[in-house]
């Protein structure tokens, strides 16, 4: 089933163990001074998105791009999932592990969207999901979401005590640690049984 993005696109923070743990020790500083008790969110506005086979563009000023392979709930209500896709959250590498600046995370095409839209059924646990990164073809990462804090049931329902989402609304379960780096030139592509393969060119900018 081929998708088209319609509704508004979520991300997570936080929610994989790996990347949890990377920043447990500054989760007590100011200005929070303790660890999140509610999913952190942001929005990749309809700017950022590209799709499958697209070239996405890369300001001069930009030296290196962070990859951020994940997997979003696209929904049909507010608590019924319809299908899973790929998505690529890219973004300037910042150390901000708490609403990060709009300036690194929503530039001009940096949300690579699948064009695989995999049903949601009762046989479809995406705890199962695994996903591999690679860039020119070398193989860069890989993604268990058996590892998410929140399972993708649990953040659904955790999202919705504060938020109501809608149908054709997407929801990513958030990006693991070991992200890899790209650069302007380089080919990127996110592959996971059932989701098929999302394949994005990073094309550089005259400055």
């Amino acid at each position: 089933m081929s998708f088209v993005p319609t509704g508004t696109v979520y991300g997570t923070l936080l929610n994989f163990r790996g990347e949890w743990d990377a920043w447990a020790a500054r989760m007590n500083e100011a200005p929070y001074r303790a660890p999140p008790k509610a999913p952190v969110l942001y929005i990749k506005p309809g700017n950022t998105w590209s799709a499958a086979g697209a070239d996405i563009p890369v300001p001069a000023r930009v030296s290196v791009v962070e990859v951020g392979a994940t997997i979003a709930l696209v929904m049909k209500a507010a608590d019924e999932v319809a299908g899973y896709v790929l998505m690529n959250d890219l973004s300037i590498p910042h150390d901000s592990f708490f609403r990060p600046p709009v300036k690194f995370k929503c530039l001009d095409g940096f949300l690579g969207v699948g064009s695989t839209l995999l049903p949601a059924g009762p046989d479809t646990d995406p705890s199962h999901f695994r996903l591999e990164v690679r860039v020119n073809g070398e193989l860069k990462q890989r993604v268990d979401f058996a590892e998410l804090v929140r399972p993708a049931a649990q953040l659904l329902r955790d999202v919705n005590e504060f938020l109501t989402l809608g149908a054709g609304d997407m929801l990513m379960l958030g990006c693991d640690v070991g992200r890899p780096l790209a650069n302007a030139g380089d080919s990127i592509e996110l592959s996971s049984p059932g989701l098929g393969s999302l394949l994005n060119t990073l094309v550089g900018q005259a400055s």
